[in-house]
C-alpha cells in the first residue's frame, strides 16, 4: 500500500542537522498501548488521512552538493508499518515489549527512506490489550510537535468526530500589580529586569564552564564515554493525576513543580540505596543516609521556546507565519537537584520550586538555542554535535515534561490506555519523561543497564515517594483543619 503527496525541496533546519551529527543521532519512541486488539489496515487508512498528511513523513533525506534537502517521495507502508507474528501464549508480554521495543537502539533508521516506523503488537499486558510504538528520528520534530502531531491523529472516545481537550497554559494573574502605583510599578520592573539579566549572565556562564569542564559527580546513575551508543532499555509506571494535583493544590505550586520535587524524592531515595548497598560490601558502618555530601546531579531540561507555550493545533505549527511552527524550537535549561534524604518529605518540592523559579527568571533556554545555532552555522554540525554532547555528557539526565490530552482518546477508533514517550541517542544513562493522559501521569524512564541494571527499583522509588509527599500533604491538611 502506497501514499504520496505534494511538495518538498525543504532544507533541513539547523536544528535537524544537528540531531543527524555522528555525535548526536537522536530518536523518538512513542509507545502507545490500546484497550483493543489492532486493527492493522484501520490504522493504515488513518495514516493516510493524517499523518502521512505532513510534509516531514512523507519526505527522504537527499544530498545534494553540500547540502541535504527533505524530498518528497511515495511511501510504501509496507516499509514503514510492522506487523510481528507473535505468540499469543507467550510467558513474559510485558518482558517481550521491553526487549523489542530495546533492540530498536541498536539499529538505525534506513536514511533512504522517510525516518519513521510503526510497530503494531497484538500482544496482551499488564496495562494494555495490544501496543503501538512510533519510532521517528528526532529530525523530523520535538515532543511538543510530535505530540501535536499524534493528538491530531485521535479522537475523543466519548465523541468520535471531536478532537482530544488538551491542557492550555494559564498567563499570569498580574492584578497584584495593575493595583499597585505607577512608580513602584516601574521600580518594581526595573529590579525584575535587573535580576533577569543577572540570572541570565550566570546561567550562560555555567553553560558554558560546563561544555569546558564542569561536570558532575560520578554516580551510580552517572553514564560513562560511549554511553550514547550503548543499548538502553524502556520502563514505565502510572500515577494518578489526583495525587499529583492534590500536592499541587496544597502546596500552592505547579504541576511541574510536583514532578521535580517528585524526581529529586526518587534520586535520592535510589542513590541512598545504592550508596548504602556499596557502603555495605566495603564494610563501612551504615549511617541513616548513605548519599555522600555535595553530590553534583544535574538535569539537562528541553524547555519549549516558541512564542505560543504548550501543545498546540497542528494547523497552527503547519502555518508559515504561526507563532508555534513545527520542528525542533527547543532550548536546554541546566537544572541542579539537590540529592539529600529529607525529614519532610514535602521539603523535595519546595526545594524544586524555588530552583525552577529561578531558572523562570532567566533567558538560559533562549540563549542555549541561539547560541547552538550560531555555532553551526558558524563551524558546522560536526562541531556544534560536539559541543552539544559535551553539555548533555557533563549532567547525569535528562528530563521532560509534556502535557497530554486530558480525556480518554482513541487512536484510529482504537482506545488508548497509555501513552508513554522517550528518546535516545544522547549521551545520558538515564532520561525521564512525564506524560499526562486522561487522569493518569506516565513516568517513563530510558536507561543504561549497564548502569542502571534494575530500573525497576527506581520506578518503585518514584512511586513510594510520591505516596509518602501525598500522605504528609494529607496530614498537613488534617492538622490545618483541627487547629
Amino acid at each position: 500500500m502506497a501514499c504520496s503527496s505534494e511538495g518538498g525541496g525543504e532544507p533541513l533546519s539547523p536544528a535537524a542537522r544537528l540531531f543527524h551529527s555522528p555525535s548526536f543521532n537522536c530518536y523518538v519512541i512513542a509507545i502507545i498501548g490500546c484497550k483493543t486488539s489492532i486493527n492493522p489496515q484501520v490504522i493504515r487508512d488513518g495514516l493516510c488521512q493524517t499523518i502521512l498528511k505532513h510534509p516531514r513523513f512523507t519526505s527522504k533525506l537527499v544530498k545534494k552538493g553540500r547540502k541535504t534537502r527533505w524530498t518528497e517521495t511515495t511511501i510504501d507502508l509496507d516499509n514503514h508499518i510492522i506487523v510481528p507474528q507473535i505468540d499469543s501464549k507467550i510467558d513474559f508480554p510485558d518482558r517481550f515489549v521491553e526487549d523489542y521495543i530495546s533492540n530498536f537502539t541498536k539499529t538505525p533508521l534506513d536514511i533512504s527512506k522517510p525516518l519513521w516506523e510503526l510497530h503494531l503488537l497484538n500482544i496482551k499486558t499488564s496495562n494494555a490489550e495490544s501496543i503501538g510504538i512510533f519510532r521517528i528520528h528526532h529530525s523530523l520534530g520535538d515532543g511538543t510537535s510530535l505530540i501535536s502531531l499524534l493528538i491530531a491523529a485521535t479522537r475523543k472516545t466519548s465523541d468520535p468526530n471531536a478532537l482530544p481537550t488538551v491542557p492550555t497554559t494559564r498567563k499570569r494573574d498580574d492584578s497584584n500589580v495593575h493595583n499597585c502605583s505607577i512608580i513602584v510599578s516601574f521600580w518594581l520592573s526595573i529590579l525584575w529586569g535587573l535580576r533577569l539579566i543577572w540570572n541570565t549572565i550566570v546561567d550562560v556562564l555555567l553553560l558554558v564552564l560546563t561544555i569546558l569542564f564542569f561536570k558532575d559527580t560520578h554516580t551510580p546513575l552517572k553514564g560513562a564515554h560511549g554511553v550514547e551508543l550503548n543499548t538502553k532499555r524502556f520502563v514505565y509506571l502510572m500515577v494518578s493525576m489526583d495525587d499529583i494535583k492534590l500536592v499541587k493544590a496544597e502546596m500552592k505550586t505547579t504541576i511541574n513543580d510536583v514532578l521535580l520535587g517528585l524526581t529529586q524524592a526518587g534520586l535520592a531515595r535510589y542513590l541512598n540505596r545504592e550508596y548504602g548497598v556499596k557502603n555495605a560490601n566495603d564494610g563501612a558502618a551504615m549511617s541513616k543516609s548513605g548519599i555522600p555530601k555535595n553530590i553534583r546531579l544535574r538535569a539537562s531540561i528541553l524547555v519549549n521556546i516558541r512564542a505560543s507555550p504548550g501543545i498546540q493545533d497542528l494547523a497552527d505549527m503547519m502555518a508559515e507565519k504561526g507563532k508555534a511552527r513545527w520542528g525542533n524550537k527547543m532550548g536546554y535549561i541546566i537544572f541542579p537537584f539537590n540529592i539529600a534524604l529529607q525529614e519532610d518529605p514535602l521539603e523535595y518540592v519546595r526545594q524544586a520550586k524555588a530552583t525552577i523559579d529561578r531558572k523562570k527568571q532567566s533567558l538560559e533556554a533562549i540563549c542555549s538555542y541561539a547560541c547552538a545555532k550560531l555555532v553551526l552555522n558558524l563551524f558546522g554540525v560536526k562541531i556544534a554535535g560536539v559541543i552539544t554532547r559535551r553539555v548533555l555528557f557533563h549532567t547525569t539526565m535528562a528530563f521532560s515534561n509534556v502535557a497530554g490530552p486530558v480525556e480518554e482518546i482513541s487512536f484510529y477508533g482504537h482506545p488508548v490506555a497509555f501513552i508513554a514517550p522517550s528518546v535516545y541517542g544522547h549521551p545520558h544513562a538515564l532520561t525521564i519523561h512525564f506524560q499526562s493522559y486522561a487522569n493518569q501521569m506516565t513516568i517513563s524512564m530510558a536507561v543504561d543497564p549497564t548502569i542502571i541494571p534494575d530500573p525497576y527499583l527506581l520506578c518503585d522509588d518514584f512511586e513510594e515517594s510520591l505516596k509518602l509527599i501525598c500522605d504528609n500533604v494529607v496530614k498537613k491538611r488534617h492538622i490545618a483543619e483541627i487547629i
